[in-house]
C-alpha cells in the first residue's frame, strides 16, 4: 500500500462522492448517527476503494476545472444516496393514511430519526423496516453498489441529463401504489365499518353513531393492524425493491445510458 502526492486529487474525488452518499443514504444518513461516525466511515471506505479499484488520472484544467469535478462527484454521490433513501418515506405516507382511517391522526409524535412529527403507525413501520434492513444486510448492498459505481461511472464522468425528472415521476407513481397496498387491509375494513354504521343510522336514528363509530373504528383498526403485522416482511420487500431499482436507475442515468 503506497500513496504518492499525485494521487491525492483522486483520493479527494473518491472521498467527495462517498461522503455525499453516506450523508444521504438509507441508515447511514440518520440524524441519530454522529457526524464524526459518518466522516470516519467515509474516509475508511475511501481508503478501501482507493487501493482496491484502479483509477486513471482525472482530466481537468486549472483550479476551476478541479472544483467542477469535485462538485460533480458530490452531486453524484448525493443523488445515489437520495434516490435509494427516498423510498423510505413511503412508510410515513402509508402510516398517516392508516392512522387517519383508524382515528389516530390527531396523535403525532416526534420521530427521532427524521426529526419531523409523524403518526404512531408511521413510526412503528419505520422502525420495523429499519430493523429488517439491518437484519437482511441491505446496507451492505448499498455500499457494494456505490463501490461498483466507480467502475461504471469514472471520476468526473457523471452526467446529469435533463430527463432525470422522469425518474422522480416514476417514483411518485410507485409512491402512491405501494402506500395504498400497505394501507389496503385497514382501508377495506374501515370501509365495511362505515357502511355498517351508515345502515345503522337509518335503522336506529336515535343511536349516537359518532360515539359508537369512533370506538368501533379504533377496535377494528387495531385488530386488523395486529393481523397484518405478520405481512411486514412483504412490505419490506416492496420498499427494498424500490430502493434498489431507484439506485440502479440513477446510476444508469448518470452513466449516460
Amino acid at each position: 500500500m503506497t500513496f504518492i502526492l499525485e494521487n491525492f486529487e483522486l483520493f479527494i474525488l473518491i472521498l467527495v462522492r462517498m461522503s455525499g452518499f453516506i450523508y444521504t443514504a438509507p441508515l447511514f444518513s440518520l440524524r441519530t448517527v454522529p457526524v464524526r461516525v459518518k466522516a470516519g466511515l467515509s474516509v475508511f471506505l475511501t481508503l478501501i476503494i482507493f487501493y482496491a479499484i484502479p483509477f486513471s488520472a482525472a482530466e481537468y484544467t486549472g483550479t476551476i476545472g478541479f472544483a467542477i469535478l469535485v462538485v460533480k462527484e458530490a452531486i453524484a454521490g448525493a443523488l445515489m444516496g437520495l434516490f435509494s433513501n427516498i423510498a423510505y418515506h413511503i412508510l410515513a405516507f402509508a402510516g398517516q393514511i392508516m392512522d387517519m382511517e383508524i382515528g389516530f391522526s390527531m396523535i403525532n409524535q416526534l420521530d427521532p430519526v427524521t426529526r419531523i412529527r409523524t403518526s404512531i403507525s408511521a413510526n412503528l413501520y419505520g422502525y420495523l423496516i429499519l430493523l429488517l434492513m439491518i437484519i437482511t444486510n441491505l446496507h451492505h448492498y448499498f455500499l457494494r453498489a456505490v463501490m461498483d459505481s466507480y467502475q461504471v461511472i469514472g471520476l468526473g464522468e457523471a452526467m446529469f441529463p435533463p430527463n432525470m425528472y422522469r425518474l422522480m415521476v416514476r417514483f411518485i407513481i410507485d409512491y402512491f401504489i405501494i402506500a395504498m397496498r400497505i394501507v389496503l387491509p385497514i382501508f377495506a375494513a374501515i370501509l365495511v365499518v362505515n357502511t355498517i354504521l351508515g345502515i345503522l343510522v337509518k335503522v336506529a336514528p336515535q343511536m349516537n353513531m359518532f360515539v359508537i363509530g369512533m370506538q368501533l373504528k379504533i377496535f377494528v383498526g387495531l385488530i386488523i393492524f395486529y393481523l397484518i403485522l405478520g405481512l411486514t416482511p412483504s412490505v419490506a420487500d416492496y420498499i427494498f425493491n424500490e430502493m434498489k431499482e431507484l439506485l440502479y436507475a440513477i446510476i444508469k442515468i448518470m452513466r449516460g445510458s
